[in-house]
Formats: structure tokens, C-alpha cells, sequence
């Protein structure tokens, strides 16, 4: 009897061991499932990322005096004080600018016609905060339209959209009637969106002495024209930015080029060290 009871207590010590192990196991699981919950629940917050905007698609603004030809000037303002024009002024030209061309052509008895014309320019650059620049251009677009329809004492005012894809990616015309200095001038605006660029023209003109006034249709197809020139310099304006040695986007074939040489001049001073090592040793 007195050697079953030692032997009773060895077996019931080795039967609570593996209670111990399972208890301390069963504690771990527990806690890495509440450390891996805790850490899945803050991941979401760790990952989340802002989308960026969509890059700008122009970064250069022509000359507003170049950009729209002088046949075309001539054309429509035919006696222009300024034959190359007058430049508005601008704090910023890669965001804003813009020139004007105004004129009288005198045909003594039979009157005189007076003509005005002008063409102004405003870029955007994508921004984080405030959106594309294309988004951004559309807006102005819609305030520039907005502006030329509030015209003040404007008569027959009459506002279309450009057939697509004609003049930009979106334009609108404006058209009216205005009485000033004692004659009827007859008014055209066009305002259009090319990428993130929005171009305003105003043309106009009247009959002095007793010439009969333009036609509205004329000073319209006078406006139209200037337009498609005045967007297409947008697009000219950069390619020549390009084809001129402007900065180069990353990954370019000067870029790799200069990793290249970079590389083996690198091999070659890794070369040249091994070397001298080699000797000194």
C-alpha cells in the first residue's frame, strides 16, 4: 500500500502536464487571432491612397500675335492700326495672354468700315486639390460662355454650339446686335476648349458715314475662322516645345542613354580599383 500511493501521485503529475501545455497553448492562439484582427483592421487605413490627377495635356502658350495668320488679320481687319497687334498685358504668359487688332477703312463718300478683333488665351495645370486641367478648363469654358451672353445691351442675342470636333474639343458662339457711339455694331463670340487651354475671340464691326453695317453672318464666319487658327497655334505651340529641346519625360532615349554611360563608367572605376587592389596585395 505504501508503494501504490507514490506511484498514484507520479501518474497524476505527468496527466496534468499536458492540461498545462493545451491551457497554455489555447492562451497564445487566442492572443495572436486578437493581434492579427487588430492588425488587419488598421491595415485599410495604412493602404488607402489618393488617385492622382490626370496630367495637363498642354504646357505652353503661343504668342497671341502669332496665332492667328496675318492673311487672316488682314482679312478681317483690313486697315489695322498695329498690323502685327497689340499684346494684352499678363503677369503670367504660360497661363494667360492675348492681342487685338482693331482698324477704320476709310472709302471716303462711301463710308467707312471699322473693324475690332481680339484673341486671348487661358491655360490650366492639373492640380491635386483642384482637379485636371482639363476639368478645370471646362469650367472657365462654361464662364467665358456665360460672360459673352451677359454682354450689356446686347439685342438678338443668339448662342449655338460649334459643330464637334470642329473648333477644339468643345466651342460655343455667341452672336448680337449692339448700338454704341451712334452705330450698329454687329458682335460674334467664339469660345472654345482645346485639352486644358480655353480661347476666347470677339470680333466685331460697324459702318461709319453712312456704309451699311456687316453682316451678322460675315462677322460670325470672321470669328469662326480666327478660332480654328488661334486653337491650332495651342497644338503648334507645343510640338515646337518638344521638337526644340524641351525637358524630356522620364524613361526617354537620352535618359537611358545617360544611364548607360553612367553605368560603365561606374564598371570602369569598379575595374580600375580591383586593380590597384590587386597589386597592393
Amino acid at each position: 500500500m505504501h508503494r501504490s500511493a507514490p506511484r498514484l501521485t507520479r501518474i497524476l503529475a505527468c496527466a496534468a502536464v499536458p492540461v498545462m501545455l493545451v491551457v497554455a497553448g489555447c492562451s497564445s492562439d487566442s492572443d495572436g487571432k486578437k493581434d492579427g484582427a487588430s492588425s488587419s483592421s488598421a491595415a485599410p487605413d495604412a493602404t488607402k491612397t489618393e488617385v492622382a490627377v490626370a496630367p495637363a495635356k498642354f504646357a505652353e502658350l503661343p504668342d497671341p500675335c502669332k496665332s492667328i495668320t496675318a492673311k487672316t488679320v488682314k482679312s478681317l481687319v483690313p486697315s489695322a492700326k498695329n498690323k502685327s497687334g497689340t499684346r494684352g498685358k499678363s503677369s503670367d504668359t504660360a497661363a494667360r495672354g492675348g492681342c487685338s487688332w482693331n482698324g477704320l477703312d476709310d472709302n471716303g463718300v462711301k463710308g467707312s468700315q471699322y473693324r475690332w478683333l481680339d484673341v486671348g488665351f487661358t491655360r490650366f495645370a492639373s492640380d491635386q486639390a483642384l482637379g485636371s486641367g482639363a476639368d478645370r478648363a471646362q469650367a472657365d469654358y462654361t464662364k467665358q460662355v456665360a460672360k459673352a451672353q451677359a454682354a450689356e445691351g446686347a439685342k438678338k442675342l443668339a448662342t449655338a454650339p460649334a459643330p464637334a470636333g470642329s473648333i477644339g474639343e468643345v466651342a460655343t458662339t455667341v452672336t448680337y446686335d449692339l448700338t454704341k457711339t451712334g452705330e450698329d455694331f454687329k458682335y460674334a463670340t467664339v469660345v472654345a476648349r482645346t485639352g486644358n487651354v480655353v480661347v476666347t475671340v470677339n470680333y466685331n464691326g460697324a459702318g461709319y458715314a453712312g456704309a451699311k453695317a456687316p453682316s451678322a453672318s460675315d462677322i460670325l464666319k470672321g470669328a469662326e475662322k480666327a478660332a480654328k487658327e488661334a486653337v491650332a497655334s495651342v497644338a503648334a505651340a507645343n510640338d515646337a516645345g518638344q521638337s526644340s529641346g524641351s525637358p524630356k519625360p522620364a524613361g526617354s532615349a537620352s535618359t537611358k542613354a545617360s544611364a548607360k554611360a553612367s553605368s560603365k563608367s561606374s564598371a570602369k572605376t569598379s575595374a580600375k580599383t580591383s586593380a590597384s587592389v590587386k597589386k597592393t596585395g
